[in-house]
């Protein structure tokens, strides 16, 4: 069974993804789709870099604007709206392309949420109990009744992994395997991904510190405080709140710390999202990676691949 397809153009915060997506637009028929946990926030333009009026009236984009700053969105909620997103675009005859640098949410469209149950206190001191009483070797012969597909790959002596196993079933009453299974078979998308993977920061950590820069002239600060006029009831632990920027301008209009220590813990925190995206992105297995600062003109090198994807 053919699933239908998407392209994914993945980054660091501050790296061009926007820029390089808004370019395609210009040649082929394509309908954006934010991988952004921030742009889903109505009100929240500025600290989020949101594309402006002009850049969102001249491609159809989804996902941006979606949820007021008191509410949340999580990986699941993305994985549903993009599954419905990219059947529909397909329907319209257009192109959908995935842009943004949320990676927990690529991780859960292309490798399935993770539905395994957390730890149970309980169920693991009464495995331990039954591991003292029958061994191991108990434990693994157990797991082999009621998971053999999960007590197959595993090595008779991996105590860890044979209680988790049995934890699970006993937890959920189906074997691990199934839950996998059920898992992997949430993509239902045929994914090309191109990634934008810098082989040296400096470059990225000055268009992050200039772009910072440019937010606070915006009015970045003065947008938080609308915010809190706004919504009365936000608060500094929301999800909203908690996007980079965001909290740093909160704690300074809090009177935590000067305006030049806000501006520069924002930098800061800006540069470590980058460096974890980064990490994230080493780690995806995308037949195509690219350094935006080593291509300044990516489109002739996309344009090919998209078109190869799509067909055409």
């Amino acid at each position: 069974m053919s699933h239908p397809r998407a392209f994914a153009i993945l980054g660091p915060t501050a790296s061009g993804k926007t820029r390089l997506a808004l370019s395609v637009a210009t040649v082929l028929p394509i309908e954006i789709i934010s991988l952004d946990s921030a742009l889903v926030y109505r009100d929240m333009n500025i600290g989020t870099a949101k594309p402006n009026a002009a850049e969102l009236a001249s491609v159809p984009h989804h996902l941006i604007d979606i949820i007021s700053p008191m509410e949340a969105y999580s990986a699941a909620d993305f994985v549903s709206d993009t599954l419905r997103l990219v059947g529909d675009i397909h329907a319209r005859g257009r192109l959908p392309v995935i842009v943004g640098g949320t990676m927990m949410y690529y991780q859960a469209l292309s490798q399935g949420l993770n539905t395994l149950p957390s730890a149970n206190a309980g169920v693991r001191a009464q495995l331990a109990a039954d591991k003292a009483n029958i061994g191991l070797s108990g434990l693994y012969q157990r797991l082999l009744e009621v998971d053999p597909v999960t007590a197959a790959r595993l090595s008779a002596n991996d105590s860890q992994r044979i209680e988790r196993a049995l934890e699970i079933h006993a937890i959920t009453g189906q074997a691990m395997s199934e839950l996998l299974q059920a898992q992997n078979e949430t993509n239902h998308i045929g994914f090309e991904t191109v990634t934008f993977v810098l082989f040296q920061r400096t470059q990225l950590h000055h268009s992050i510190a200039e772009r910072y820069d440019v937010m606070l002239q915006a009015g970045f600060v003065e947008e938080v405080q609308a915010l809190q006029q706004q919504y009365p009831d936000l608060h500094a632990d929301l999800p909203s709140m908690r996007c980079v920027g965001y909290r740093q301008v909160w704690d300074y209009l809090a009177g935590d710390t000067t305006f030049d220590e806000m501006r520069e813990l924002g930098i800061i925190a800006t540069r470590q999202l980058a460096k974890r995206q980064l990490t994230w992105l080493r780690k995806i297995a995308a037949a195509h990676a690219f350094d935006p600062y080593a291509h300044p003109d990516l489109l002739p090198h996309v344009l090919p691949l998209i078109r190869q994807h799509f067909e055409c």
